[in-house]
């Protein structure tokens, strides 16, 4: 078993992309720019209303796969699964599993910013889902909103950031040190959006002929859903991880995965702050997209066909030829980027060394515990 070097000058195990290799306190490595982030600092913990404590025991490989299946089992029936349509999690049966783990969307119990929240859903990410698998966690750049947002003003407007200020900067200290001793590796590119570099970077892995699981709640990633790539999602109600595949997904709507961007362009996305078509032709809703796009494919096919002939009945076709443009700019805003230039290192897809996550997370929690009186400045 090979775990990450952590004891180098990144002590935060944090790999920091930027576009300038001339930048002071940086490494060149395989050619991608890393900067190095120093944890020399004293602190105080920061602190939300306690939400919720683990009691951590020491689970036998055996005993944590028992435990995954049966969450997973427990959730079946939400996510629209049959009996017979399990998750294999037996090593021999299937192919080597890289996580990458959406750190920032971790870090909120609903709107409101919380590292009892990240505690509590890592804990039962290691220790009941990806095990000794290898895992990958990113999160936002600075500035990562600005491509979209310039596509759309209105992009992410409403949106509290979790990692702002001084009281903030420090918390999210304490994520990438929690992450770090668990011998995680945690990615960082400036002017991108997490969501963005996991895309990017689960292509490269798939090219390697490695299934990727995304864990996040984010329903962003289920439009990177394939045979090879799979979701497992935090379920606040269930107190668990519960996965979602190509099955759920077809189960729940009714058509392919390929078709869920071209769905959402048209229905729009509220808390992202991308408007819907339904707002300027209530008529037109989930029933009539879900019907047009199984007939047509994708957005751009229906947008195309619209254009020469009809496609729907009058308040569809005259919706889609009127709104072609904000349509494709919801297309464009909406799609997760796959071809920043990042490289996965060869380290990151070795197994990784577990023995530190009871010791390590249970502190986290306890120390959480004993400081809730404290909180966060959110602006």
């Amino acid at each position: 078993m090979i775990s990450f070097p952590l004891q180098t000058k990144n002590p935060l195990n944090i790999f920091h992309y930027h576009n300038s290799s001339n930048k002071p306190n940086s490494t060149n490595n395989n050619n991608n720019n890393f900067t190095t982030y120093d944890n020399n600092i004293n602190y105080k913990l920061n602190h939300f209303p306690f939400c919720c404590c683990l009691k951590f025991s020491t689970l036998s490989s055996q005993n944590h796969q028992t435990a995954s299946r049966i969450a997973y089992n427990s959730s079946r029936k939400e996510i629209g699964l049959k009996k017979d349509d399990n998750f294999s999690i037996d090593n021999k049966k299937r192919k080597k599993r890289v996580f990458f783990l959406d750190v920032n969307s971790l870090c909120y119990k609903g709107s409101t910013p919380s590292l009892q929240s990240f505690g509590y859903w890592v804990s039962l990410f290691f220790s009941q889902v990806s095990l000794t698998d290898p895992v990958i966690a990113v999160i936002d750049g600075e500035r990562g909103n600005e491509y979209r947002q310039q596509l759309l003003p209105s992009y992410k407007v409403n949106r509290r950031k979790l990692y702002r200020r001084r009281a903030v900067e420090i918390s999210h200290k304490e994520v990438l040190d929690v992450l770090r001793k668990c011998n995680v590796p945690v990615v960082k590119m400036e002017a991108y959006e997490a969501d963005d570099v996991v895309a990017s970077l689960v292509r490269q892995v798939l090219d390697l002929g490695l299934q990727t699981v995304v864990a996040s709640p984010d329903k962003d990633f289920k439009q990177l859903l394939s045979e090879d790539v799979q979701i497992v999602m935090p379920i606040p109600e269930l107190g668990r991880w519960s996965f979602y595949t190509v099955k759920n997904y077809i189960a729940q709507y009714n058509c392919d995965p390929q078709s869920d961007l071209s769905l959402r362009c048209i229905l729009g996305d509220e808390v992202d702050g991308v408007p819907g078509i339904q707002h300027v032709v209530p008529e037109f809703g989930r029933k009539t997209a879900l019907k047009l796009l199984r007939k047509h494919g994708s957005l751009e096919h229906l947008l195309s066909a619209a254009a020469v002939r009809t496609v729907g009945k009058e308040y569809a076709q005259e919706a889609l030829t009127k709104h072609a443009d904000s349509l494709r700019r919801n297309y464009e805003v909406l799609s997760l980027r796959r071809d920043i230039k990042i490289n996965i290192q060869e380290e990151w897809l070795q197994a990784r060394d577990s023995s530190n996550d009871t010791v390590i997370l249970s502190n986290f929690l306890n120390t959480l515990s004993k400081n809730r009186s404290h909180g966060y400045q959110v602006k």
